[in-house]
């Protein structure tokens, strides 16, 4: 984990957790912790504020037009879906996906469980919001509405997968939330985990031209992760690395002079130019090509989100 220099002078230790000050927002302190090994906001909420701000209030104030605007998205959106389980069916070696069972941590409105659901696989979701439980419902799908705990891990069947996508950097307790994830996969099965890749060197370059840090959102994003301290967390509980994945670089358009922090209509714009790019080497045949891109910029730690598949324990 690379902690930016400049920001580092003042050091904060609440008895749990102790390192840098990189930043300051919305009253929150960033740290780059040394205790957890990952950038992640100080105070920390507790189980019952994260509960009540996911049960109700996430999709209906903080994501309005996420459900309307996925539909929008579908057919690019599912690009990724497939890619990613190709390449788990690849791992595991199997040939006929409805041999496969995923459990899809915070599925969000289910479009990744539909994606698997097409293809075979057997799939299960467990998600906080109602809201969003209620549409993965509607799509025919099997979801838990609840938070994913202690409490309600023990109920949910083991799986090949479990899949986190845009999940850990909203959890207070990531290292525990994922001992709990590895306990609902069969031995020798699959984590797969995706985040935003935050401090990532565009964003520092994107920075350093002037554009505030438009990534630090706390309390809804409280951890910030890039494919180091993410590779580092998933080797701290016993994990594999197996692959590492990303998306494209929004933060190019930035650089190259579409600034669409805080302005929606650009960002729908530089969000159509990076569907069309994808779609148009899938159109063209060239879907390997796409995949090795990111691949290839996956290991540069650059893309704008880190994804890494890793295996458990066992066989």
């Amino acid at each position: 984990m690379t902690v930016l220099p400049q920001r580092a002078a003042q050091r904060t230790e609440d008895g749990t957790h102790r390192g840098a000050v990189i930043d300051r927002v919305n009253g929150y302190s960033i740290v780059a912790c040394e205790t957890c090994g990952f950038r992640h906001a100080l105070p920390l909420p507790t189980p019952q504020e994260q509960s009540e701000a996911y049960t109700q209030a996430y999709y209906r104030d903080q994501k309005p037009t996420y459900v309307s605007r996925a539909r929008e998205d579908a057919e690019w959106s599912r690009l990724g879906w497939d890619d990613r389980l190709s390449l788990f069916e690849d791992l595991l070696k199997k040939t006929n996906a409805q041999a496969l069972s995923v459990l899809d941590i915070g599925c969000g409105p289910g479009w990744f469980l539909k994606a698997a659901a097409d293809r075979g696989w057997k799939t299960q979701g467990i998600e906080p919001s109602q809201q969003a439980a209620e549409h993965a419902s509607q799509l025919g799908l099997s979801v838990v509405n609840a938070m994913f705990d202690a409490s309600t891990a023990p109920k949910l069947a083991r799986n090949d997968v479990v899949h986190l996508n845009n999940m850990l950097e909203h959890v207070a307790d990531p290292i525990g939330l994922l001992r709990l994830a590895i306990g609902r996969t069969w031995p020798g099965g699959l984590i797969c985990v995706g985040v935003p890749n935050d401090y990532n060197a565009f964003q520092a370059a994107a920075r350093a031209s002037g554009t505030q840090p438009w990534w630090l959102v706390p309390p809804h994003h409280l951890n910030y992760f890039d494919f180091a301290s993410l590779e580092s967390l998933l080797k701290r509980v016993g994990l594999e690395i197996v692959e590492t994945l990303t998306s494209f670089p929004m933060e190019l358009f930035l650089l190259m002079g579409d600034n669409y922090v805080g302005n929606d209509a650009v960002g729908r714009e530089c969000h159509a130019r990076r569907k069309h790019f994808d779609l148009a080497l899938e159109k063209a045949g060239l879907g390997d090509v796409r995949r090795k891109l990111y691949g290839a910029l996956a290991k540069a730690g650059i893309g704008r989100e880190a994804i890494i598949v890793a295996r458990t324990a066992g066989a």
